[in-house]
């Protein structure tokens, strides 16, 4: 779809500079942009570049200051304004199903609002009910009394169990599960296990993403709850009765034991691991591979390390470590001289 660079600018409310007539229908790298094409750039470090793409307008910072040879458009963050962009220009961008396949069983009590789409194979149980314009990917599951709001995107093999409540604008990627039973026994005195049942739910509000293959725990009581606009990475385990605050970013095969709190906009690297009935603080972050073993509820700690700490203390523990060959030789070199004073 082409628009020119005025609707655009508008759109995105940006500060033209430039002919506002020029039209563009297509988007790409600054790098590998052709004419016809927009481009953009994160930061005015980046701004040599303009002069030498082939793109015919830049989506730019508002600290660039030019001139340049092409038009610009000057936002506050060029990625994010970048990202609507992609939707404006080319809304059929991700090719999602249309309509309701005759391949999909979906139960007479189900509740389908406007718009819904529905790819083969889907499995759709009694008394569910799914919102606008919300689109179900070929192979999934939506278990009994389950919610879906609206403008949700359901992709491949992804698993929603009975009694789920899901809110709008939500986008779970393949082979998710929601709302499987948490992981609790009771260990016998003959050795074996006896399985605690898992009678309460699962809670996603608006605007979450999930990655793919990431598994969300149903409570054993109450609720397990993803916090409105967190995301979630690939590889997540999210244990029952977790609650995950607003705004939170969850990077890939991290792990959450059960009934552990996040407060908003909590961020945690790759592979992070917390026990259970552990609570955290309002924006606290913590790095790759941090394993988390108690409470940190002061707002904006930064933690890193196995058991966590603080990331000051944490790089005096590593740069300790760092020296330890050599303190082990110095410690041999004196018992070595010791044992000879001895002998004297």
């Amino acid at each position: 779809m082409s628009k020119t660079l005025k609707e655009i600018a508008a759109f995105v409310s940006g500060e033209l500079l430039g002919d506002g007539a020029v039209s563009v229908s297509g988007i790409n790298g600054i790098q590998e942009a052709i004419k016809g094409e927009l481009a953009f750039i994160i930061n005015s470090k980046d701004e040599a570049l303009i002069d030498s793409t082939k793109a015919s307008c830049v989506i730019v910072p508002k600290d660039v200051k030019g001139p340049f040879n092409k038009p610009l458009i000057k936002v506050e963050n060029p990625s994010v304004a970048f990202s609507k962009i992609i939707e404006y220009i080319n809304p059929d961008s991700i090719p999602h199903p249309k309509g309701i396949h005759e391949t999909s069983v979906i139960s007479k009590s189900a509740v389908l609002g406007k718009n819904v789409s529905v790819g083969p194979y889907v499995v759709i149980a009694d008394k569910v009910s799914i919102g606008d314009d919300t689109v179900i990917y070929p192979f999934s599951y939506i278990g009994k009394n389950s919610k879906i709001g609206n403008g949700c995107i359901i992709y491949p093999h992804v698993i929603i169990r009975e009694s789920i409540s899901i809110g709008s604008r939500v986008i779970i990627h393949p082979s998710s599960t929601i709302g499987g039973d948490g992981f609790g026994y009771d260990t016998q005195r003959d050795g074996t296990h006896f399985k605690i049942p898992q009678l309460g739910t699962v809670v996603i509000e608006d605007d979450v993403e999930i990655g793919s293959c990431v598994a969300i725990d149903r409570a054993r009581f109450n609720k397990t709850v993803i916090g409105r606009g967190s995301k979630i990475d690939n590889l997540c385990q999210i244990a029952h009765n977790v609650i995950i605050g607003p705004y939170c970013l969850i990077a890939a095969q991290a792990g959450i034991a059960g009934s552990s709190t996040l407060g908003r906009n909590v961020v945690f690297g790759g592979q992070v691991g917390v026990t259970d009935h552990v609570k955290l603080g309002d924006f606290v972050m913590a790095g790759g591979q941090t394993g988390i073993t108690k409470s940190f509820l002061k707002p904006k700690t930064v933690l890193f390390g196995h058991p966590a700490r603080p990331i000051d203390k944490a790089r005096d523990m590593v740069a300790c470590m760092g020296l330890l060959p050599k303190l082990f030789k110095r410690v041999g070199a004196l018992e070595a001289k010791l044992k000879e004073y001895e002998k004297k």
